[in-house]
């Protein structure tokens, strides 16, 4: 694990970093829905593109504790940035857990640098918690895997140049996992970014649809090198992604509470400040607990990560509460700054849009609880 001393000066330096380049814009940057390129280009001179890639490789080789904390920050001032580097850290992840050595030699240094950089091609129009449904394909021709199918709703995939697309090699498989592989899907002829998706928020961040047609995979580029091992790979990155939508819950949820201990000391009814009224007093206290339980969720989970532990019920867990407690937070700082949490002009609109794709994100809230459930059985055997 990161040492603290280490820990603490990296979050200071991101926090820096957050306070001078990203809050003075990331309000008309998410109203405009504008890619903040510039910001993203300093993101890569601070190496925050391989944050969890080993030193050895040019990455930064920070624990998961460390990655959460950074997330959490990030996503407290603009929850869209933590998205450019989330769906990066997983395709690098996946790739430095399951690739060969050459693909880690040739690609894990040119995602620390953000050189390549992008996501990962999971969701299609008719599949999303359902993976093993997915119909895109890809066929062996000699050198080559011959990919055909779409995508949707892939973060990165605009403005970056490679996502880990899962694909069917094996369309008869049975069970049908087996049949599925990863592939490092660099930009090239038959790989067509269709359109942009408009969303309610998590704006600003590229979300698009892609379709392949005759799309040509180099064969050495199948992630670990062996067909039909690529669902279970890309489970160990959704763990990942879920402490990571976690500690984006957290964030969102820390920006509200913030914002409503702000306004309420400065508002005054019926002569004093508001925060001085017991019913404003209950919702400040209920939505302090949340980050506090949200927080500690999330910091379990990573460090269970960390430890190489199966972490599906933890991951799950702090996803679950969390993005509940972004969601409830944010409705309840609107409500307490009454018309202005409903005015553009002020951050808790923008939170309370943010908040809702984390109950939806890296598998839904639904879900969540079937995972936690099922788990909570399979380590109770009677």
């Amino acid at each position: 694990m990161t040492d603290a001393m280490d820990q603490q000066a990296i979050i200071d330096a991101v926090d820096r970093f957050l306070e001078s380049e990203v809050r003075p814009y990331a309000h008309d940057l998410e109203a405009a829905d504008e890619y903040p390129t510039e910001i993203v280009e300093k993101m890569k001179e601070m190496g925050l593109f391989g944050c969890l890639i080993d030193t050895e490789y040019g990455g930064l080789g920070l624990d998961t504790a460390t990655y959460a904390k950074i997330m959490e920050h990030m996503s407290e001032v603009w929850m869209s940035l933590s998205g450019v580097i989330n769906s990066h850290t997983i395709m690098a992840n996946t790739v430095q857990r399951h690739g060969t050595d050459e693909q880690k030699s040739y690609y894990l240094p040119k995602f620390a640098t953000g050189e390549v950089r992008g996501g990962i091609g999971l969701t299609e129009p008719d599949c999303g918690t359902d993976l093993q449904a997915i119909r895109t394909t890809a066929v062996r021709d000699g050198d080559d895997y011959v990919v055909n199918g779409s995508k949707t709703w892939i973060t990165n995939s605009g403005t970056g140049n490679c996502i880990a697309l899962l694909v069917k090699t094996d369309k008869n498989a049975d069970p049908r996992h087996k049949g599925m592989s990863l592939l490092i899907a660099e930009k090239g002829e038959g790989f067509e970014v269709t359109r942009k998706l408009e969303k309610l928020g998590y704006r600003g961040i590229d979300t698009c649809e892609l379709l392949f047609t005759e799309y040509r995979v180099p064969v050495d580029r199948l992630i670990g090198g062996v067909e039909g091992r690529g669902l279970q790979q890309i489970l160990s990155g959704l763990e990942l992604g879920r402490i990571n939508i976690a500690a984006r819950g957290v964030g969102v949820a820390q920006a509200a509470l913030n914002e409503s201990v702000s306004y309420s000391q400065e508002r005054k009814t019926f002569g004093k400040p508001i925060c001085e009224h017991q019913a404003i007093q209950l919702k400040l206290g209920e939505m302090a607990t949340r980050v506090a339980a949200a927080r500690l969720l999330t910091e379990s989970a990573a460090n269970a990560y960390d430890r190489g532990e199966r972490c599906d019920m933890e991951a799950g867990m702090a996803k679950y509460y969390a993005s509940e407690a972004a969601i409830e937070n944010s409705l309840e700082a609107m409500r307490i700054h009454g018309g202005f949490g409903y005015s553009r002009e002020f951050n808790i609109e923008r939170l309370y849009r943010d908040a809702p794709l984390l109950a939806i994100g890296e598998g839904t809230n639904e879900m969540q609880r079937i995972i936690i459930a099922k788990q909570l059985i399979a380590r109770n055997p009677k």
